[in-house]
């Protein structure tokens, strides 16, 4: 019986070691950093009409900074988006916005995508991010200081996540409680080649050295490639103090569940140690066995450590406003993602975007 404490004793531990992560976490730059801004040129991948989309994109437009472009690639003419970049070229006719209809048939069409704007692209700093995210006022600067160190070669940041359905919200909430502990636990336990789609700003040389986004191009995870590749070059991944926010829009349970399950199985073929690992940060479930177990000491270390860890680092790290209100959910939102990790351990098939695609143990993907 008190073998089966040991989960949840583990789960504890990992929770304990997130808030040592979050007291870590530095939100401010070092001073001189803010001086660095060369130009900077902007790449977004476009597919679809996100959810509140034109706030998006023109958060970026508003954004105080020296000199940057931005260049929008679609790969369908017809595409709904281009309506809002048209409006945002009109309500911005001084600054450099273009679009770029890129026929590509690279199996990563957004890899693809990104390959034909780098080329375009004038400026020596590139920034890609995801085409919902909405940055707040200073990010271009936040997310370029740290490049003035040539040691580094890829800047990255968290996120927050908005949401307008209750399935939606608990993803959110899982992104804010679960997925942003995760690296902040990573990044203290020295795993640190890994970099996120909220946010990715590095040279355009560093992309050469790696062989460009064709050399992503089979990959379904382009953003983890991306800083593997540069990792492997000795160059640091650094977080910047920018925390930015996507938006789930009003997602099903049945969407949830297809976009968590891509994102599961992609991490397995990407880190299968990691993945495996990740057995461990399931407390809930751990301290529903230790409870079960006549060990309830050890269930509410387990849970009242995941509670905590959550609550501040949702709420306090990514100022995450949901995650204050909606903290009663976690447990339940545990077990959900429990069952998506499960999910996770087996199969081979992914929706993206409306395709479906076959997922090689090596990470890289086919169209059926």
């Amino acid at each position: 019986m008190i073998l089966l404490a040991l989960p949840a004793l583990a789960a504890a531990a990992y929770y304990l070691l997130a808030l040592i992560a979050s007291f870590q976490w530095r939100r401010h730059d070092p001073p001189g950093q803010r001086d660095f801004a060369p130009p900077l040129s902007i790449l977004k991948p476009v597919h679809g009409r996100d959810p509140r989309f034109y706030e998006a994109i023109r958060s970026h437009a508003t954004q105080e900074y020296p000199e940057f472009e931005i260049l929008f690639g679609v790969s369908d003419p017809q595409d709904p988006a281009i309506a809002d970049i048209e409006r945002l070229r009109r309500d911005f006719p001084a600054l450099p916005i273009s679009l770029h209809v890129v026929s590509t048939d690279a199996a990563n069409v957004k890899a693809g995508v990104l390959a034909e704007l780098a080329g375009r692209a004038r400026h020596p700093l590139l920034l890609v991010n995801d085409s919902d995210i909405r940055p707040e006022p200073g990010y271009f600067r936040a997310v370029t200081a740290p490049l003035s160190d040539p040691k580094i070669g890829l800047v990255t940041c968290l996120y927050r996540a908005a949401a307008e359905s209750f399935p939606a919200r608990a993803e959110a909430l899982g992104i804010a409680t679960e997925f942003a502990p995760s690296v902040l636990v990573a990044r203290l336990l020295g795993v640190a080649e890994f970099a996120l789609g909220s946010t990715m700003v590095f040279r355009a040389e560093t992309l050469r050295e790696i062989g460009g986004f064709q050399g992503i191009a089979e990959y379904l995870a382009d953003d983890y490639q991306l800083g593997s590749r540069i990792s492997r070059r000795g160059y640091r991944i650094r977080f910047a103090s920018a925390v930015v926010e996507t938006n789930l829009g009003s997602a099903s349970w049945a969407q949830v569940w297809r976009h968590q399950l891509r994102w599961s199985r992609t991490i397995r073929v990407s880190r299968s140690s990691g993945y495996l690992g990740y057995v461990v940060t399931h407390a809930t479930l751990w301290a529903i066995v230790a409870f079960a177990a006549g060990q309830p000491w050890a269930a509410a270390a387990a849970l009242l450590l995941r509670m905590i860890a959550g609550i501040w680092i949702g709420a306090g790290i990514l100022q995450d406003r949901h995650a204050a209100t909606w903290f009663w959910l976690i447990p339940l939102r545990d077990l959900f993602g429990f069952a998506v990790w499960l999910g996770g351990l087996a199969g081979n098939t992914v929706d993206w975007r409306g395709q479906k695609l076959h997922l090689s143990t090596d990470g890289k993907i086919r169209k059926y």
